[in-house]
């Protein structure tokens, strides 16, 4: 899955109502928007009101914005924050990179896209900040809110955590692909399983032809064909 990744900063005047603190991330919290604007609708909607919400990234079918650098704090998690007192810090406003997936009222096939493309981006934080999946929250973990309301209305949060693992496990494995006569060889077992896995998965959903199972398991199959096979069935979950 692929995204645009852009910056619509908000300007450092609106801090005092927006952003606060400064802030040294600690979780990532998901939230779902509610509504089917896009993303850029949210983020400028948001930066141009005056009301104390706010959160640092918008993610739809396309686009992936930053509106507030992660230095610095956001309302998004409704469990206040203004101690002084460190050890009394509310964690989710004041320690939470806050996510929203856009789309989520009507949800469908425009939103199944922003929470793959959220998915992705989630893991490229985890992987530039060193954190493991228990860094990622939902906005219910901090004050209760039913939100992302469409993952746990439809009861997938796990599976949303599950996603975001496997993502991972294959970017490292990927890493870990060497190629050797031309052929798509591993450094570790692990990696390969992670690989095998998700070849598996989109067979099972129809998105590609067993065939490419076969010559993965064969051993025939080169990294070239693999960035290839990627490209496919990112086109073909869209």
């Amino acid at each position: 899955m692929s995204f645009i990744y852009k910056q619509a900063l908000l300007p450092s005047n609106k801090y005092s109502i927006k952003a606060p603190y400064t802030m040294v991330p600690q979780y990532i919290t998901v939230h779902n928007t509610a509504n089917d604007e896009p993303a850029a609708n949210e983020i400028s909607y948001m930066i141009e009101n005056n009301n104390q919400v706010s959160y640092h990234v918008a993610v739809d079918d396309k686009e992936v914005i930053q509106a507030i650098p992660f230095n610095r704090s956001a309302w998004h998690c409704g469990d206040g924050g203004g101690d002084k007192d460190p050890s009394a810090l509310k964690k989710g406003n004041r320690l939470s990179i806050g996510i929203e997936i856009c789309y989520s009222k009507s949800g469908g096939i425009r939103y199944g896209v922003a929470e793959e493309n959220a998915v992705q981006y989630i893991v490229q934080l985890l992987k530039q900040y060193g954190w493991g999946i228990e860094r990622v929250k939902k906005h219910q973990d901090w004050n209760g809110k039913y939100c992302p309301h469409r993952i746990l209305s439809e009861n997938r949060w796990n599976s949303f955590l599950n996603r975001i693992k496997k993502a991972m496990e294959l970017n490292e494995s990927e890493q870990q692909i060497v190629e050797d006569d031309n052929k798509m060889k591993f450094t570790s077992s692990t990696a390969k399983g992670a690989v095998r896995d998700y070849i598996q998965q989109a067979v099972s959903k129809g998105l590609i032809d067993k065939s490419w199972l076969e010559k993965f398991d064969n051993g025939t199959m080169t990294s070239g064909d693999f960035e290839g096979l990627k490209i496919i069935i990112a086109q073909r979950s869209a």
